[in-house]
């Protein structure tokens, strides 16, 4: 006996969404945690603050590769993640 497979439709599409919401929410932290080490920064490094930025960082850089391999296209995503150059 044969199991029928049903696909359901849209599949694709519903998680490339996702994957971009993630994208784009991974961004907002990232930009956040590097203001905010900035503003507090002033002369003292603080050590775990810079450990949670250069982790949003990390995040956003692998999510965002997953989401270019997959060719999602969107254009949401913020302009900075186009134009940044990560061997700055």
């Amino acid at each position: 006996m044969k199991i029928p497979w049903f696909r359901r439709q849209g599949v694709k599409e519903e998680y490339d969404q996702r994957l971009l919401d993630l994208v784009n929410t991974l961004k907002e932290e990232w930009d956040y945690d590097r203001r905010t080490q900035e503003a507090v920064a002033d002369g003292q490094i603080d050590l775990d603050l810079e450990a949670e930025t250069i982790l949003a960082k990390q995040k956003f850089f692998f999510i965002y590769k997953e989401a270019r391999l997959r060719r999602v296209k969107n254009t949401t995503i913020q302009s900075s993640v186009i134009n940044y150059d990560p061997y700055e």
